[in-house]
């Protein structure tokens, strides 16, 4: 089960587990710290009392008492010191240490804050990619559905020369087909027609339909191309990958990728689609190909469509930085990742 990044409070989470990050002496005094001792209740302060100190990266784990989670497992996350003080090497060892404890207690389902964000001063969008490296690295080896909280727009921050890039990309590229409805009476596109093409010089002629068949249906149904499932495994077995390695890569969860290859007649989401695409690291081609196996397209009138074609087209095949572009232009994220 993979990942899943939303817009919650973690002490809200009906889940086995949830990671507190906390201080040496698990103080609960700020931040998601103090709000998870006081939506627990006083035993958890005195479960607390009773644990020994806690080293940056070390974990310990007490009941959740009041909260909807089974287990709290605190976390001693690293202050940001500019970078050059282990805050990378410490941090991973928190989301890594908390994750190998959940297993241990055998939780199916785990919710994380961004540690050290807070009061501890790491950079948000720092936090989310050591965050993700860990989790992945983790899920790639076990099943557990990890939650990932993130309070705001912040946390996703992409290069000013990656956005740039992308925004020069958009434009040259975009067509605003959506903004503009083409007049028959006045002959001329209404709106703005900065992004418009020209209309045509002179209307197109109706076509003409023939009564005549060129083929017979059933020859044209025997020359059908492959169905979508048929040309993802065949994509799979040319880039080398097992089912695993290429669900877990994806994001996608196996109960998804389970119908796929089971029922004939699931549809994924076009957003899933990409993500086996971005996980197969397929070409502009291939991602068309396998797009239109399930009827779907590429499209210039799309905003997401463009974002993802600027990323296949330059091989940037990284999840996290699409998704952060994907998710600075207001388009939805590929994956199981949702807000």
């Amino acid at each position: 089960m993979p990942y899943q990044i939303i817009r919650n409070d973690i002490v809200t989470m009906a889940v086995d587990a949830i990671v507190n990050p906390t201080d040496a002496v698990f103080s609960g005094s700020g931040g998601v710290d103090a709000r998870v001792h006081f939506a627990a209740g006083p035993q958890m302060r005195t479960a607390c009392d009773q644990l020994p100190v806690l080293d940056m990266g070390q974990v310990a784990v007490t009941e959740g008492f009041q909260l909807p989670c089974r287990y709290v497992i605190h976390t001693f996350g690293p202050i940001w010191l500019g970078g050059g003080h282990r805050e990378k090497e410490l941090l991973s060892a928190c989301y890594r240490n908390a994750l190998h404890a959940a297993r241990k207690l055998n939780c199916k389902t785990v919710a994380t804050p961004l540690i050290s964000s807070g009061t501890f001063g790491y950079p948000k969008d720092k936090v989310l990619r050591v965050a993700l490296e860990a989790i992945t690295d983790f899920l790639m080896q076990f099943d557990m559905t990890v939650y990932l909280l993130v309070y705001d727009r912040q946390s996703y921050e992409i290069s000013k020369r990656l956005q740039a890039d992308i925004d020069s990309y958009i434009d040259a590229n975009y067509i605003a087909r959506q903004e503009l409805v083409f007049d028959p009476y006045t002959y001329s596109y209404q709106g703005d027609t900065s992004a418009a093409a020209t209309p045509p010089a002179q209307p197109e002629p109706l076509p003409v339909v023939s009564t005549k068949p060129t083929a017979s249906l059933s020859s044209m149904l025997d020359e059908m191309e492959q169905g979508f499932a048929q040309t993802l495994f065949r994509f799979i077995d040319e880039k080398g990958l097992t089912d695993a390695e290429c669900y877990k890569r994806a994001n996608v969860d196996r109960r998804v990728f389970s119908k796929i290859k089971t029922k004939s007649s699931y549809s994924p989401t076009k957003e899933t689609i990409v993500s086996f695409a971005v996980a197969l690291k397929l070409s502009l081609d291939e991602t068309i190909q396998l797009l239109s196996s399930a009827g779907l397209i590429l499209s210039h009138s799309n905003r997401f469509d463009i974002i993802i074609e600027y990323f296949i087209k330059t091989g940037n095949y990284d999840m996290m930085d699409i998704n952060e572009a994907l998710y600075q232009y207001g388009q939805p994220c590929i994956g199981n990742v949702i807000e």
